[in-house]
C-alpha cells in the first residue's frame, strides 16, 4: 500500500495563487525597507545551539527545534548519563545545532562576525523563515516567515520613530488598519522596583506578556505561583488597569516609578518618542500600552507590538531595543533596535478581510492560443517582444482544443488572451480578448498591445 503523503503539523504548502499573494506582501514590505535605506542580508536556517540557547528565556529555549548530530550521536554519551537521563542534560551530547527561533539573535551573531566589513550604524532587513516548536493554532505556526528590519550601532531614539513610520507605511500600503502599541522595558523594570520584586522581573514580564491569552486573573495567579506578594500583585493590577492618553499614563506612572532610575529613564524615552511623532503625519494609531511586555530576555528599552484593528489574531508585528545582544558574542556596548513583520499572520488577516488587490491573482498577463505549428512559430517572436517590455506572457505548449486552452487561461486568471490565426498573420494584426469583459478587439501591431500595459 502506498504511503499517504503528509506534512508536519504547524507547516503548510502554498499553491501558486497563494504564493502570488504572499509575494505581494513580501514585495510591499521589502519596498518600504529599501525606501528607508535598509540593506538585505541572509543567515543560515540552522545555528549552533550555543548561539541560540539562553537568549529567549526559559520558555523560548523549550521551543527551539534541535537537530540531531550526524553519525553515532549516542556513542558519545557516557553510560552514567543513561542511569537517570534528563532531556536537557542529554541534549548537549546528541545535538549541537538548532533551527533558528527568530532572525534577531542570528543578526547579532552576524554583526559580530562581520564587524570589520559593515558600516555603523548598520541598517539591515532580512526576510526568511523561522521555526518554533509551539502548539499549532490559528495564526500560530511551527514554520513561518519573519520580515525583520533593524538598525544597530546607534542609541538615537530617532530609530524608534523611524520604525513607527515604517510600520505605518507598510500597513497603509497593504490597506490593513492597525494600532501600534509601545512600551519600554525600563518602565517595566521601574514597576518591578515599585512593587518590590526586581529579582522576579523576568517572571513578571512573562506573566504580563500572557495577559491577552489568560486574562488578568490568570496573570495574577501566575504571579502568585512565582512568589510575588499579594501587595505587589495589587499594585501591579492597578497599573495594568489604568486607562488614558499616553500623556496621562506618563503622568500617572511618574508618581509611582518616577523616583526609580530605570523607570524615570524609560518614561523620558517614551516622552521623547511621543514628542517626535508629533512631527509626522501617521495613518495608524500609536498607543502607550502599559500591558505590553514582550517576554524575550534581550529587550532593554522601547518595545513594539502591532495589532490588526479588524481581525482577532494576535500580534502581526513586534520588536524592540536591545542594548547589548552583541555583547554575548564578544562585541559589547552596541545598541540596536528593530521590528519583525509576521508575514503569515498578515496573510491571514488580509485573506479574512478580502483586501488583496484583484491583480495579485495573476502572474501571466497575456496568453497566446496555440493554433498550430505555423501560428506557434509566428507567436514566438511576439512573445519575445512582450517579455522584453516586462509583460508576463506565455503560449500554450501544444495546439490543443480551444476549450482546453481557454479553460487554462481562465484557471490562471489571465486578463488578456491573444488569438492569431492565418488572417492575423497575413494582415500583421492581433485579435485580443479581454477575459473580464469578454470583449474582443483587433490590434494593428504588437506595439499597440504593449501600449495597453503602459497606459
Amino acid at each position: 500500500m502506498a504511503q499517504k503523503p503528509s506534512i508536519p503539523k504547524g507547516t503548510r504548502d502554498f499553491t501558486p495563487a497563494e504564493m502570488v499573494k504572499r509575494d505581494y506582501i513580501f514585495d510591499t514590505i521589502k519596498a518600504v525597507f529599501k525606501l528607508y535605506g535598509y540593506q538585505p542580508i541572509e543567515t543560515p536556517a540552522m545555528e549552533n545551539l550555543s548561539t541560540l540557547l539562553g537568549k529567549y528565556g526559559e520558555e523560548g529555549d523549550k521551543l527551539l527545534f534541535k537537530i540531531l548530530n550526524s553519525g553515532d550521536f549516542i556513542g558519545n554519551i557516557p553510560s552514567s548519563k543513561f542511569q537517570n537521563p534528563g532531556s536537557t542534560e542529554l541534549t548537549g551530547f546528541i545535538s549541537e545545532k538548532g533551527l533558528r527561533y527568530d532572525l534577531t539573535v542570528p543578526f547579532a551573531r552576524f554583526v559580530v562576525q562581520n564587524r570589520n566589513e559593515i558600516t555603523f550604524p548598520f541598517k539591515r532587513y532580512q526576510i526568511q523563515p523561522v521555526w518554533r516548536a509551539d502548539k499549532p493554532q490559528k495564526g500560530r505556526y511551527r514554520e513561518f516567515f519573519q520580515c525583520d528590519v533593524d538598525v544597530i550601532g546607534s542609541n538615537s531614539l530617532l530609530n524608534e520613530v523611524e520604525l513607527v513610520q515604517i510600520i505605518d507605511d507598510v500597513f497603509n500600503r497593504l490597506n490593513v488598519n492597525v494600532t501600534i502599541n509601545l512600551n519600554n522595558r525600563k518602565v517595566l523594570y521601574g514597576i518591578a522596583e515599585y512593587i518590590g520584586e526586581t529579582e522576579k522581573f523576568m517572571a513578571i514580564t512573562i506573566a504580563i506578556d500572557k495577559l491577552d491569552k489568560i486574562g488578568i486573573e490568570g496573570v495574577k495567579a501566575e504571579l502568585g505561583n512565582n512568589g510575588i506578594s499579594a501587595d505587589g500583585i495589587t499594585k501591579l493590577e492597578e497599573i495594568l488597569n489604568f486607562n488614558g492618553t499616553a500623556i496621562q499614563k506618563i503622568s500617572f506612572l511618574a508618581e509611582k516609578i518616577g523616583s526609580t532610575i530605570s523607570g524615570s529613564k524609560g518614561l523620558d524615552e517614551m516622552q521623547t518618542i511621543i514628542d517626535l511623532l508629533k512631527n509626522i503625519d501617521l495613518n495608524s494609531e500609536v498607543a502607550f500600552d502599559l500591558t505590553l511586555a514582550r517576554g524575550l530576555n534581550y529587550y532593554t528599552g522601547t518595545i513594539f507590538e502591532v495589532s490588526a484593528n479588524d481581525v482577532q489574531i494576535g500580534s502581526i508585528c513586534g520588536g524592540g531595543r536591545y542594548d547589548d545582544l552583541t555583547g554575548i558574542f564578544g562585541l559589547p556596548d552596541v545598541s540596536g533596535v528593530g521590528v519583525s513583520f509576521g508575514a503569515d499572520r498578515i496573510y491571514d488577516v488580509m485573506t479574512e478581510l478580502n483586501i488583496f488587490p484583484s491583480d495579485t491573482g495573476s502572474t501571466t498577463q497575456v496568453f497566446f492560443v496555440n493554433f498550430g505549428e505555423k501560428e506557434q512559430n509566428y507567436c514566438l517572436g511576439l512573445l519575445e517582444k512582450l517579455r522584453k517590455e516586462g509583460i508576463n506572457s506565455e503560449i500554450f505548449p501544444e495546439p490543443a482544443k480551444m476549450k482546453k486552452q481557454m479553460s487554462y487561461a481562465n484557471a490562471k486568471k489571465v486578463p488578456f488572451v491573444v488569438l492569431i490565426g492565418e488572417n492575423e498573420i497575413k494582415e500583421g494584426t492581433l485579435t485580443v480578448k479581454n477575459m473580464e469583459s469578454g470583449e474582443q478587439n483587433t490590434f494593428a501591431s504588437i506595439s499597440d498591445l504593449v501600449n495597453l500595459f503602459k497606459t
